[in-house]
């Protein structure tokens, strides 16, 4: 049990350093400082952007609203905090993980709406926590198994998508070039060992909800 709680704690404690080093890099970049260390930076996060379909803007509208519902989070509930899974996607976000409490669960998409610029929240957080040390390593295993896959194949923009595990469900966000390409994601998903279920969340490049 201790080394549970451990665990718990650095896995919240990795986040809560995660959370104040992007709010404090965003910070340097609206005070507008020269550095070359983060000129550098900024430039190097700026490229990765610029690669994704979604286009630069609409990365930084994502880590804006990324960095917003954190901090209401960690404000609000320090263990909704650390048990609740955050993906944010073309100002749409898809909550998902484990909290023991049902109240948590509605405070948590109440709080995600009050981020500025959510367009969406999709809830599929889990209430009555059956996760696990057990069950927590075998979802990021399947995670990174569903990550290498996209990275090394042609036919797919990797970049483009987001990917959570929790309780061996799959859950991806994006933006996908065609039908084939989703298609391609969703089936080398299922294909990895241990996955119960795949669920999809992603938009096509030109569905009309990206531009609404």
């Amino acid at each position: 049990m201790t080394d549970q709680i451990k665990s718990a704690e650095t896995k919240g404690a990795g986040k809560t350093i995660l959370a104040l080093a992007g709010l404090a890099v965003a910070a340097l970049m609206l005070a507008g400082c020269s550095a070359a260390g983060v000129a550098v930076g900024a430039g190097a996060v700026g490229a990765t952007a610029a690669q994704t379909e979604k286009g630069f803007r609409r990365s930084v509208a994502d880590t804006e609203i990324r960095l917003a519902i954190n901090d209401l989070w960690f404000q609000a509930d320090e263990q909704m905090f650390r048990k609740v899974n955050l993906q944010v996607q073309e100002q749409r976000v898809l909550l998902s993980g484990n909290v023991p409490r049902p109240e948590q669960r509605v405070e948590a998409v109440r709080l995600a709406w009050q981020a500025p610029g959510v367009r969406e929240v999709i809830n599929e957080i889990v209430v009555n926590d059956t996760s696990s040390l057990g069950n927590a390593a075998r979802d990021s295993w399947i995670s990174t198994q569903l990550e290498t896959t996209l990275l090394f194949d042609k036919q797919v923009s990797s970049i483009n998508y987001s990917i959570e595990t929790v309780n061996q469900a799959i859950f991806i966000m994006g933006v996908a070039q065609s039908e084939t390409e989703l298609d391609r994601v969703v089936g080398h998903a299922k294909d990895i060992s241990y996955v119960r279920r795949v669920v999809s969340y992603v938009l096509l490049k030109d569905d009309p909800a990206r531009t609404s």
